[in-house]
Order: structure tokens, then C-alpha cells, then sequence
């Protein structure tokens, strides 16, 4: 383990182009004004069944969109599948929108973006689907993309982000298995994002526990990735102390808005340009879980929780790599520990037990020991791996060791 920035280059270029933040209370009212100001006249929204049945949360929208209402697709699933886009781009088609709405958690907004580049898009259904079984992707045009609004009620963090997960189906593929894979562009990056405490307290606790973990780990992975600059250095930091402090209260068990608006501003601010055209700040911890969910049902604030205390305590032992213990320290408010390592560790690990969140892999719908060395190959490929930490050269074999750790 080195001093913090031995081995960075100071040298940065920061390009970042985010959504208009709309925050506070009551923020969704302003939904058909926002559409006005931007230009644009109808819109789809686009969520889940659950959240498209609950009236606490899509009436306020419903009524902040007024007659710019086009329609209601509620047909998203955690599955984020491309058969559930190609839906919705018909459902888009034949309402005339030139906007969409996404509502809900991230799942609603990776394919409200699915949508919009389907959108944006004259190629066949069986031609999509032949280039993703193919690619893994979705070829994102030049132009003609459909504006996003984005409406999260939940707490992961994907609002401010330029990319979205997709999965498809053999049902709908031209091979037999399923495929995973994404869909990323700077265009795709929300026009606006709508954070009204109001709307999230209305998800259910265990809900929003697990997704608090998925976009707090975002704050720690800002703080040592590779690309960090000064900018996200300083909004992750910030970020941080404000979720350790909201968490704290959720976990004790309050709900008032204060509370809500607290863990709010501390995930904008953690995601404020983690996400730049053709980088992202998301690093080791974010690919653990993608391998720990790639082929399993483990939920992805489940992985994060029960992996990310061992991957500190690797990136810690790993000589030569700098982790920005010092950083992370002082955000989460052990910056005067004799070892700051163990303290990081262990602040880390008080936020995920404050959450009452799981804390060994085996306890969750995630791989067996068997699907190990499957699982740290899938780990060492993701894309995320390119942002660990400065001098970090990881082999399948530790990575094992960090998941038999997990167990």
C-alpha cells in the first residue's frame, strides 16, 4: 500500500455534460414545465408493474406531467430485457412521444435508454436482436434520440450515468442462451433528473437498503479508480460523509424527510462525473458484481454488501497500489484512526450492518463455490476492471480468494 497519489498522474481532462437536477420535495410538479423548457411535448413513461399499480408513487408524476402524458408502459422487469425495450419502442411509436419518463429504480431506466436508442433507429426487430446476440449492444445513432427524464425511487444511483445494462432472452435471440450486455453514449445521459424525497420514501425499506449500498459503494470507487480527478475527488468525499450520515439515520430507524433529503444529496453528489463520455469512475467493487449476478439471482446491492469489506481489505494488502486510503478515510470520518485501513474497513462495514444487509455470499441466490474460477475469469474480463486502482494487477486465483473470503 502507498501514500495517496504516489503513483497519479496529475495531469486531467474533466468532460462532463449531466442532467438539469431538479431536488427537493414535490420536485415531479415541475415534470410538464421541465418538458416545456426543453422543448418537448409528449411523453411515455416508462417503470415497472409494481410501481405502475402503487398511487403514492405514480400519481404525483402522472399529475406533474399532466396533459404531456402520453402514455403508461409498465412492463419493465430487473431483467432489463431487450424484448421489454423493443416494446416500448413500439408503445413510443404509437403514442407519438418525443420524450420519455422513466420511473422507478434503475432496471426503468436502463430500458427507458434501450428505448431511446431503438428509438432513434429503423433497423428491425430481427436485426437488433441478431447484432446483440452477436455484440452485446445496441449501435447508438448519431442523432435522433429520445430525451430522458428521469424520476429514481430508489437509491443505486444510475440517474446521472451514460450507459444501461441489458439482457436478452433466447425467446428473442437467434441463439440458445442468454445474453448480457449494454448500451452506452454521452447522449444518453438523462436530460433531467428528479429527486423528490417524497417519492422515495414510498419504497420499501429492504428495497431501498439494498440499492443504498450499490450507489454508496459508488462514492468509495470514485475516491481510488485511476481516472479519480479533483472534481469527483471532492464531490465523493462530500458525497460520502452525507450518506454516512443519512444512512446512519435510515439505519436507526428514521424516516422523516430530512433524512431522505440527506442520503439524496450525498447520491448526486457521488455520482456527479462518474459517468464522462467513454469513462466512468466505477471500478473493481462494480465488476465483483456483475460477475457475482451474471448468471445468478443475487441482488445487486446484495453482492455489493457482502464483497465490498473484502475487496477493501485486498486492494489494502496489495503492495505498490494505491487505494486512497487517506481519502477514503477522512470521508467517512475515521481520518484520525492509527490504521486507516482497518478503519475504512470497518466504517464500511457499519454502514452495510446498519443497512441490515447480508454479509457472507452464502447466505444469498449467488454462485456456489464450484462456479468460482467462472465467476473471477468473468470478474478480471469486466469492463470496470480497466479503473482499479493505480498498480493493481489482479490473478483469477485472488480473486478467488476474495469470494472464498466472502463465503
Amino acid at each position: 500500500m502507498t501514500a495517496d497519489a504516489t503513483d497519479r498522474d496529475s495531469a486531467f481532462r474533466f468532460d462532463y455534460d449531466p442532467a438539469t437536477i431538479r431536488f427537493g420535495a414535490g420536485c415531479v410538479d415541475d415534470l410538464a414545465t421541465e418538458l416545456e423548457r426543453q422543448g418537448l411535448e409528449r411523453a411515455l413513461l416508462v417503470c415497472g408493474s409494481t410501481v405502475g399499480s402503487t398511487p403514492a408513487v405514480i400519481e404525483p408524476v402522472r399529475a406533474g406531467l399532466g396533459d404531456r402524458l402520453a402514455d403508461v408502459f409498465d412492463e419493465t422487469t430487473p431483467k432489463k430485457r431487450l424484448a421489454t425495450a423493443l416494446e416500448g419502442r413500439e408503445r413510443l411509436r404509437e403514442v407519438d412521444a418525443d420524450a420519455i419518463v422513466s420511473l422507478g429504480g434503475g432496471s426503468s431506466l436502463d430500458v427507458a435508454k434501450a428505448v431511446s436508442t431503438l428509438a432513434a433507429s429503423d433497423r428491425a426487430t430481427d436485426d437488433v436482436a441478431a447484432a446483440f446476440a452477436e455484440t452485446g449492444t445496441i449501435t447508438v445513432p448519431d442523432d435522433g434520440l429520445v430525451p430522458i427524464l428521469a424520476v429514481p425511487t430508489t437509491l443505486a444511483g444510475a440517474d446521472l450515468s451514460t450507459g444501461a445494462g441489458i439482457t436478452a432472452a433466447p425467446a428473442t435471440l437467434p441463439v440458445d442462451e442468454e445474453v448480457g450486455g449494454g448500451v452506452g453514449d454521452p447522449g444518453l445521459m438523462p436530460a433531467a433528473a428528479f429527486y423528490d424525497p417524497e417519492l422515495v420514501a414510498t419504497t420499501p425499506d429492504a428495497v431501498l437498503a439494498g440499492s443504498a449500498m450499490n450507489g454508496f459503494d459508488k462514492g468509495i470507487e470514485t475516491l481510488y479508480a485511476n481516472n479519480a480527478t479533483p472534481v469527483t475527488d471532492a464531490t465523493a468525499r462530500h458525497g460520502l460523509e452525507k450518506l454516512v450520515d443519512g444512512l446512519a439515520a435510515f439505519g436507526d430507524g428514521n424516516r422523516d424527510l430530512d433524512t431522505f433529503e440527506t442520503i439524496l444529496e450525498g447520491l448526486i453528489l457521488v455520482q456527479y462525473g462518474i459517468s464522462r463520455p467513454g469513462e466512468t469512475t466505477l471500478s473493481i467493487v462494480h465488476a465483483f458484481g456483475h460477475g457475482l449476478t451474471r448468471t445468478d439471482d443475487v441482488q445487486q446491492g446484495a453482492a455489493h454488501a457482502v464483497v465490498v469489506s473484502h475487496v477493501l481489505d485486498y486492494l489494502f494488502e496489495q503492495v505498490g497500489v494505491d487505494a486512497r486510503v487517506g481519502m477514503l478515510a477522512d470521508a467517512l470520518g475515521v481520518g484520525n484512526a492509527a490504521d486507516q485501513a482497518a478503519a475504512v474497513v470497518a466504517a464500511v462495514t457499519e454502514v452495510r450492518d446498519t443497512l441490515g444487509l447480508p454479509t457472507r455470499l452464502r447466505d444469498v441466490d449467488g454462485p456456489e463455490p464450484d462456479a468460482f474460477t467462472a465467476v473471477a475469469e468473468a470478474i478480471l474480463a469486466d469492463s470496470f476492471m480497466t479503473n482499479a486502482p493505480p498498480g493493481l494487477d489482479p490473478t483469477v486465483a485472488e480473486i478467488e480468494r476474495v469470494l472464498e473470503a466472502a463465503w
